[in-house]
């Protein structure tokens, strides 16, 4: 695929992931948070905003696991997950 085809179907997954009514268990929910920072970050990793609450360490933690990711892989990553989780 390239980069344009991917561009343009991440887009159309991240409207369809923040149109959904649907609720998703937290693991998931952190799952298309740091994969979507990953594909649209640009500037290094992305970190959530300081403070010592726990909802910052899951950001955080789910952040370091996809630190490897390229943009491509996050995107197809985020694609993959909505196509997973949210019906059509």
């Amino acid at each position: 695929m390239t980069k344009e085809e991917v561009d343009k179907i991440f887009l159309e997954a991240y409207e369809k992931a923040s149109t959904t009514s649907l609720k998703f268990p937290p693991d998931v929910m952190l799952k298309f948070y740091a994969y979507y920072k990953q594909a649209t970050e640009h500037e290094g990793i992305y970190r959530p905003a300081s403070g010592n609450d726990v909802r910052s360490a899951f950001k955080l933690n789910a952040l370091l696991q996809v630190k490897g990711m390229s943009v491509k892989e996050a995107k197809q990553a985020y694609i993959d997950l909505v196509n997973e989780n949210i019906p059509e």
